[in-house]
């Protein structure tokens, strides 16, 4: 069931009593001065009217009494606050009680005459006021008060009812009244006091409470902050990208208009060179090798006059890569192969540059055995017409290969080329669409007259760009970023129009995707904290205009971190998708579903005027999300925590709505979880104490607060004491010795976890390098390790830099491990173990058994140790069924060669059954609790002489 709105945390039962016991230490010097008091008043009106003797000894016993205490409550402070719940100090302070009562009850029966009425009346008064005062002090725990006034008031009046003398009755009654009387007030006061006390712890731990909420109000601050710059970053990532499309369609026209300029400029150039001509006439005498050649000096740079070698001068300047082809070709030709030759090849120029020429020629002498003797032919530079091929093939590659649709029409409208990109976009092959009108493939009496309009806008001003609607060949319609040029001939005639344009369906369809995953989470396709945001606001200004209430449900799901870093993420992530199927399924269509964060979901309720109604609702979710999921073949089962907040009740915006939802359902996780629980006043200051306890931790981190005791490990076969497991402890200035469980929880949230594990290594080898070279003997010390710190990059370096430096041999340090870090798919885990163990490190399976355990990971991890959880040795007896659960882990172990640690022993049955069962050492109180090391070297000295002396 949910807890109700008003529900209270309960109070640790160890905390009251104990501020129970340091108020009655904190007033106890006051009854004892009380008491001397009475003595003083006493002993001159009992001097004259009792024994010297009796009246001396019970002077000296309130004396006694009076020192005692003084040094009780002296030792009492010292002691911690642990400590101090010990019963033996409840113990002594009752066993004064009882004999400052005692003392108090023998002025009555010993010291006051009973035939004097005058000297009864001021001794009873005086002993009776005292007794009253004491009582009232000691009204606070009722315990304290009856230990001092049940011996202070019974015993007289029993005594005078039994002297049996009128005047003894008469004030054995008077007395038994008043001691109603006081039992009656004694009984309002406890009561008062009590929930005064409980009050106040009560305050504190809501106030510690309240520091955790605010921190992490002000993480979701940031985190939506961050949200909300990363969408800014993401929209104007897509402005940029936007731009840089159009800049890229700018540049590409520009080039292809620089490119069908150069090709004319080509065209215009090889039409005066076909003109002109500009051959130079060669003759090669072979016999003498001398070339006559014409244009030597625009063909070579060479003096025209001049007559060149042919082996000399001519054939050095072809082009290397050229030189095997022009022999080939000369070489078939003067073996009569061919009638003429024509090649085309490079030669360099005197200025070093080279050209290409266009050699043509035949022989036309031969000798009688046929040998060449004279050859003649013609030389022209065809650089020019060379490097307009190029231009050319580089604008016929650009038209082609471009991505844009790209079409040339005649003046008319008729469609004289396409290039490739066109006919993939459109459908339409060239065979299709060159020839055709263009008007007349648009296919829409809309297209048509935008295109009429397109040309007379062109005849004006020619260009024009701009986005428009175009037909497929299949009729479908879809947007295109139209641009279009005239071209005109040297007279200013228009020639040709140019198109390009390019598909902005996947442009589209981008924004479209861009637009839904800015709202919408695409795991679980709920809405995402952005338009939950907006929403929210949304709702809340609705609720503030018509006066009605806005309910927020903030859903967390139990342990889902374990499940991710135990199944994997798919495994979530599928278990997400379910989560959200399920939620979607019980959540109306009028209230708002949204994902915040990996595991968190929030549902907005407009018009939540029924707190009830809203209780309902929550335990439909609850009921719906505890159903077994069957997701990638692992049959899970997934609780949640339910935190609500309503507005106006007691939230004033939809940010304080939020943070209160939050702080409610961390509330619900903190009492156990699958519940849910509405958000209260008092729960502002749950977090407090959580949030100075980690700021506490911070600087005790820095100032060295941390101590470490070591648990003592019996090895069974020897009977001695080898190892031990170091166990951080941390000595608060104001509250003492913490426990782990009470901080190791929060280092491991905050991250603080890393540090701490390192001081904790670096104290337990220093201390175990101090046993290894200074005595009593060798110890090996295990230590627990975080999985924070395994993940960390060059963890492995820094335990060999600790061993290294406190000069620590490998062997003496073990390292325990959970099992759901060697189930954790990670290479840097992987890395860091292999290390480890090459280091020389032992490495053991902590908690065996009791997590995802799994002989996979025994075989592929180099692990040494099982440790058996105490889980499983506290129940060890001749009819448990945990028997044969530690004797399988023990058989297992063997198997793989592996040491077997029990945990938890506490009493001698374990200890034998484990010891005949074959398991390798033992830890537990029966052995010794964990202690300081200076603790731990006297048990070394104490177990080694032990062993001498058998």
């Amino acid at each position: 069931m949910s807890a109700s709105p008003a529900a209270f945390s309960p109070i640790p039962r160890d905390e009251l009593r104990l501020q129970q016991l340091n108020q009655l230490y904190a007033q106890s010097r006051l009854p004892q001065w009380l008491l001397l008091v009475t003595a003083v008043l006493i002993t001159p009106l009992a001097w004259a009217h009792s024994t010297r003797s009796s009246l001396l000894v019970w002077i000296a016993l309130l004396g006694l009494l009076v020192a005692t205490r003084q040094v009780l409550v002296g030792r009492y402070w010292q002691a911690s606050a642990r400590e101090r719940l010990q019963r033996r100090w409840s113990l002594f302070f009752h066993l004064g009680n009882l004999a400052s009562g005692l003392c108090l009850s023998w002025v009555h029966i010993a010291l006051t005459p009973l035939d004097n009425f005058a000297l009864q009346a001021q001794m009873y008064s005086i002993a009776s006021g005292v007794s009253i005062c004491v009582g009232v002090l000691y009204a606070p725990r009722y315990s304290a008060f009856a230990s001092f006034m049940l011996p202070a008031w019974l015993p007289p009046v029993i005594w005078l009812l039994a002297d049996g003398t009128p005047s003894s009755l008469v004030w054995a009654q008077t007395g038994a009244m008043m001691f109603c009387f006081i039992l009656l007030a004694a009984a309002l006061i406890h009561r008062t006091m009590r929930n005064a006390l409980i009050s106040n712890l009560r305050n504190e731990a809501l106030l510690g409470n309240l520091g955790s909420a605010h921190q992490h109000t002000e993480e979701l601050n940031q985190q939506l902050t961050r949200e909300i710059n990363q969408r800014r970053r993401a929209e104007q990532s897509l402005r940029d990208s936007h731009d840089d499309l159009e800049e890229r369609v700018r540049q590409r026209t520009a080039e292809l208009e620089k490119a069908t300029h150069d090709l004319q400029a080509s065209e215009a150039q090889l039409t005066l060179a076909m003109e002109a001509s500009q051959l130079g006439l060669w003759d090669w005498d072979l016999t003498t090798d001398k070339v006559y050649h014409s244009r030597l000096n625009a063909l070579f740079g060479m003096p025209d006059e001049y007559v060149p070698s042919m082996r000399q001068d001519l054939r050095p300047l072809v082009h290397p890569a050229d030189v095997t082809m022009v022999r080939r070709t000369l070489v078939r030709h003067m073996k009569s192969q061919t009638a003429a030759y024509r090649m085309e090849y490079r030669v360099r120029h005197s200025s070093g540059h080279w050209l290409w020429v266009e050699d043509s020629g035949r022989a036309v002498e031969r000798a009688a055995d046929g040998r060449v003797l004279r050859m003649i032919g013609t030389r022209r530079d065809i650089s020019a017409r060379k490097h307009q091929d190029e231009q050319a093939q580089l604008a016929s590659t650009v038209f082609e290969a471009t991505s844009e649709g790209i079409f040339i029409l005649g003046p008319t409208l008729d469609i004289l080329a396409v290039n490739q990109a066109y006919t993939v976009i459109t459908g339409l092959s060239q065979q299709d669409a060159v020839g055709h009108n263009i008007l007349a493939l648009s296919g829409s009496d809309d297209l048509r007259q935008q295109f009429l309009h397109l040309q007379q806008l062109l005849n004006n001003q020619d260009r024009w760009q701009g986005e428009m609607t175009a037909r497929r060949r299949n009729g479908e319609l879809f947007p295109i970023w139209l641009q279009l040029a005239v071209v005109r001939s040297a007279g200013g005639q228009l020639t040709h129009y140019v198109g390009f344009f390019a598909d902005l369906t996947t442009h589209r369809q981008t924004e479209e995707q861009l637009q839904y995953l800015t709202n919408y989470d695409p795991l679980t396709q709920l809405a995402n904290r952005s338009l939950f945001t907006d929403r929210l606001q949304d709702a809340v200004a609705r609720a503030r205009q018509h006066h009605h209430a806005v309910a927020l449900l903030h859903i967390d799901l139990d342990r889902f971190k374990h499940i991710n870093v135990t199944l994997g993420h798919a495994v979530a992530d599928g278990l997400l998708q379910e989560v959200a199927r399920r939620l979607s399924t019980e959540v109306d269509s009028r209230h708002t579903l949204a994902r915040l964060s990996a595991d968190e979901f929030v549902v907005i309720v407009e018009q939540a005027d029924d707190e009830q109604q809203l209780g309902v609702l929550a335990s439909q979710l609850l009921e719906a999300l505890r159903k077994p999921m069957l997701v990638a073949e692992h049959e899970l089962v997934t609780t949640a925590s339910i935190g609500i907040s309503v507005f106006p009740a007691t939230a004033r915006d939809s940010l304080l709505l939020i943070t209160q939802a939050n702080q409610a359902m961390q509330h619900a996780k903190h009492l156990g979880g699958n519940r849910w629980q509405f958000y209260t006043r008092e729960l502002r200051a749950y977090s407090l104490d959580r949030l100075q306890l980690e700021n506490q931790l911070r600087k005790a981190i820095d100032e060295d607060q941390l101590v470490v005791h070591f648990q003592p490990k019996l090895h069974l076969a020897s009977d001695r004491i080898c190892s031990a497991e170091a166990l951080v402890r941390w000595q608060h200035p104001d509250r003492g010795l913490v426990m782990p469980g009470d901080f190791i929880t929060i280092a491991e949230e905050t991250g603080m976890i890393v540090t701490l594990g390192q001081k904790v290594l670096d104290i337990a080898c220093e201390q175990a390098a101090l046993w290894c070279h200074q005595g009593p003997q060798s110890v090996a010390v295990s230590v627990n390790l975080s999985v924070q710190q395994l993940r960390q990059e060059g963890f492995a370096e820094r335990v060999r830099l600790t061993l290294q430096r406190h000069n620590l041999p490998a062997r003496l340090l073990e390292l325990e491990l959970t099992e759901s870090m060697l189930a954790e798919h990670s290479d840097q885990v992987a890395e860091n173990v292999a290390a480890l163990r090459a280091l020389g490190v032992s490495l053991s399976v902590d908690d065996f058994g009791t997590g995802y355990s799994s002989l996979a990971y025994l075989k592929r991890f180099p692990i040494s140790t099982l440790k058996i959880d105490r889980a499983f040795v506290a129940e060890l007896d001749a009819a448990n069924a945990d028997n044969a659960i530690v004797l399988a882990i023990i058989a297992m172990a063997r198997s793989l060669s592996l040491k077997v640690v029990a945990e938890g022993v506490e009493h001698e049955g374990q200890l034998n059954f484990l010891k005949a069962n074959g398991c390798d050492e033992v830890q537990g109180y029966l052995i010794s609790r964990p202690i300081e090391a200076g603790a731990f070297t006297r048990l070394l000295e104490q177990n080694n002489c032990q062993l001498l002396d058998q």
